[in-house]
């Protein structure tokens, strides 16, 4: 099949040229076959002939086939049906396969909070009895949470993976607990974030670099942080309260309150100076904005 780009711009200008210098009668206008150019049919002549066209479907989907080399097909009624059954089924899932407080996998977890939701399907979630959620909070799909290293491990950190109050985690996050991953409250994450407190060895010439446990280092996000889409927080990661992590950043470390930190290593490209702004790597400075809305606020969020 060709491509919708198929055509070039003058063989697409010659295309419309042959149907918009049409009438309706399908006999080329006197005007257009004199001119010899696209448009020159005139206002009159140019509205006649899109007239004519709405009053012959096969021809406007000719011209579709001709502008885009690609057959218009028509939809079976079936095949429409089906295609809604189908869409529909998929939504009834969607909603069913949600763990939300009361269903039986939300009482599998250490805590689940009020009001929580992790959406359907998930991609993993491994030793739930050690995970904590707190209330409000958002878990998108294909998320993976765990704690430890397999299924029925049999010594598990009480409160391996703790994620607090209002947190939002995008789609296909991963985050791997194995001795102590902790989200403050309000902390929100871009899609594909991956956040782990362990890693593999390499010091053992011998020994596959997937055999080799490395040693664990609780990671800590806090509160009011913002994690960009595929950023990555290593073992020994300690994000202070309200830091920006920029997309695609790896980070690991202690990272201040109110900075923002980009890169791979990611290192601090903004800070908070009470009294001046945020001031930039390059000595920019941005001014502090007051805060006129409280969007947690449930009077205002309903």
């Amino acid at each position: 099949m060709r491509s919708p780009c198929a055509l070039r711009g003058s063989q697409r200008a010659s295309v419309l040229h042959r149907f918009l210098s049409r009438t309706p009668s399908g006999v080329t206008s006197t005007a257009g076959r004199r001119a010899g150019a696209p448009w020159s049919i005139g206002p009159a002549g140019f509205e006649t002939a899109v007239a004519g066209l709405l009053d012959q479907p096969t021809a406007v989907a000719g011209l579709l086939n001709q502008l885009t080399g690609a057959r218009v097909r028509r939809v079976h009624p079936a095949a429409r049906l089906m295609n809604r059954v189908v869409h529909a089924g998929w939504r009834w899932v969607d909603r069913a396969g949600e763990i939300v407080p009361g269903t039986r996998a939300a009482e599998e977890f250490g805590s689940f909070g009020a009001g929580s939701c992790i959406d359907f399907p998930p991609a993993t979630i491994l030793n739930p009895s050690s995970i904590h959620l707190g209330a409000g909070t958002l878990v998108g799909r294909q998320v993976t949470l765990s704690v430890g290293w397999g299924v029925g491990e049999q010594v598990l950190p009480p409160r391996g993976l703790v994620i607090g109050d209002r947190c939002i985690l995008g789609a296909r996050t991963s985050i791997t607990a194995h001795e102590s991953v902790e989200m403050g409250d309000d902390v929100f994450c871009g899609q594909g974030v991956f956040i782990t407190d362990a890693s593999h060895g390499y010091q053992v010439p011998d020994r596959p670099i997937g055999a080799q446990f490395g040693p664990s280092d609780p990671v800590v996000v806090g509160a009011g942080s913002w994690i960009g889409h595929h950023a990555v927080l290593l073992p020994g990661t300690r994000l202070g309260r309200n830091v920006v992590v920029a997309a695609g950043s790896i980070v690991r470390g202690v990272v201040e309150d109110h900075a923002v930190v980009a890169g791979n290593p990611a290192r601090v490209v903004r800070r908070y100076e009470a009294g001046v702004g945020w001031v930039g790597s390059r000595g920019d400075v941005r001014p502090e904005l007051a805060d006129d809305l409280d969007f947690l606020d449930p009077a205002v969020t309903g």
